[in-house]
């Protein structure tokens, strides 16, 4: 800290991981000279194998080779004569050298964010076609709850009826009055679909009488092991591999439809928390929102690496080009968020994502690298890296943690809301792979066609 400035910063140290340090911060380390940050905390690595040390990059993880990945690498590896690249370890660098010194340091700073209403898509079968006329024609006979309840809860109609239904709640659409977000009928239609979308998660996670299993610590150590080399099941290690621009620009149109309301799902939880969780949960939402710059709000960020990829990054631009299997990635965190029952999985999925996200965004930072892709596209990932290693450290100890404690029931939920994102994510990664393998748009209709009506 500066001479004279008695003001004391906390740090969280572990076993295993970064130590945690309260920001804002400046890091003097003896081989390559200051590195400040503003974040509200900050992962300080202890391993020295970060790539970007002295922030933790989660290169610490223990890591254990997928099955078939050893057949993917040689046949990888002979299609694109590369190498896998692993973490390297910083010699000289060690525990003693991060801490050297610590001082406040400010920003101020100002931008508008990218906004506009999304007009309604085209319907997809006869259920959002009734919803979607119902939005232009109010009165217009709706679905029943028996011919929601009938439907593919994964099919590409009740998935496209959910997110319009969802998105009500959010930012609505373009001429649909904004008091439709309480129509008794649509609500109604809704709840059927949530029902519907509810039992089949907890049926695909091996939860079906939704009273599973309550080892949180267990799910999560799944979590945060890595795989070893190459992961043919996993879209990063593809795009890292692959580093075609043209599939990296489809997964940037298609994860748009989150990316550009980042962390307004999680949002829902926060008034049915309190103590540690809550305060947590604000903490890293607020890191979410820029830390008060609009200019590094995640969503606006994200809006660049579109505009960067040559992507309309206007909000709702590619809802009729995506699949109902990246529709129910976004569907899944809506019905978590919108229903107070459902808290303990929505902090369990949003532990899934923060502690996945961190070595995913390397890879696809080294792929938008890779592929030429300008800096803002870069810099979204990049930001990522060092700031989900953050979040995973706060999640893990104040939100879950905290959650828990208070509310020890929750476990079995928390531990579906893990295991329920990676049922979504594992269904995205069939969808697409195997598209981009053959060559193929992953997209109801490629990026230079009109959607299908």
């Amino acid at each position: 800290m500066p001479a004279g400035d008695d003001t004391r910063r906390r740090l969280r140290v572990g076993r295993r991981g970064p130590v945690m340090v309260e920001g804002p911060v400046e890091v003097v380390t003896e081989n390559d000279g200051t590195h400040t940050s503003d974040r509200f905390q900050n992962a300080i690595c202890t391993c020295a194998r970060s790539r970007v040390f002295p922030w933790c990059d989660t290169s610490h993880r223990r890591r254990q080779r997928p099955a078939g990945s050893a057949r993917a690498d040689e046949r990888d590896r002979a299609a694109t004569g590369r190498q896998e690249d692993g973490p390297g370890r910083h010699p000289g660098r060690d525990l003693q050298e991060v801490f050297q010194e610590a001082q406040v340091s400010t920003a101020v700073a100002g931008a508008t964010p990218h906004h506009t209403d999304p007009p309604l898509p085209h319907a997809r079968g006869e259920l959002s076609e009734a919803v979607i006329t119902a939005l232009r024609e109010p009165g217009s006979p709706l679905p029943s709850p028996a011919a929601v309840a009938e439907q593919d809860p994964f099919g590409e109609d009740l998935q496209l009826l959910l997110y319009v239904l969802y998105e009500l709640h959010y930012r609505g659409f373009r001429s649909v009055d904004a008091d439709a977000e309480w129509d008794p009928g649509l609500l109604a239609v809704r709840a059927a679909a949530d029902a519907r979308f509810l039992a089949a998660l907890r049926e695909g996670t091996g939860d079906a009488d939704g009273g599973g299993d309550g080892d949180v610590a267990a799910a999560v150590e799944e979590l945060l092991v890595e795989p070893v080399g190459h992961d043919p099941d996993s879209v990063s290690h593809h795009l890292r591999r692959s580093s075609e621009l043209w599939q990296l620009t489809e997964y940037a149109a298609l994860r748009s439809l989150y990316h550009l309301k980042e962390a307004d799902p999680h949002l829902w939880v926060v008034p049915r928390l309190w103590g540690r969780a809550k305060a947590a949960m604000v903490a890293v939402e607020y890191d979410e929102f820029g830390a008060g710059r609009a200019e590094d709000v995640h969503a606006r960020l994200f809006a660049d690496l579109m505009t960067d990829l040559g992507l309309d990054a206007r909000y709702g631009r590619y809802l009729d080009h995506a699949p109902a299997a990246a529709l129910a990635t976004v569907n899944m965190m809506s019905l978590f968020g919108l229903r107070r029952s459902l808290r303990g999985a929505l902090a369990g999925h949003f532990a899934a994502v923060e502690i996945t996200s961190s070595p995913g965004s390397a890879r696809l930072a080294e792929a938008l690298r890779a592929a030429g892709a300008g800096p803002a596209a870069q810099r979204f990932y990049d930001e990522h890296v060092e700031a989900d290693a953050v979040h995973e450290q706060v999640v893990r100890h104040e939100v879950l943690d905290g959650l828990l404690e208070e509310e020890p029931h929750l476990a079995p939920d928390v531990v579906f809301g893990i295991r329920a994102t990676g049922f979504v994510e594992a269904r995205f990664a069939a969808h697409v792979l195997p598209a981009w393998r053959a060559g193929r748009s992953a997209l109801r209709a490629p990026l230079d066609a009109s959607p299908p009506r």
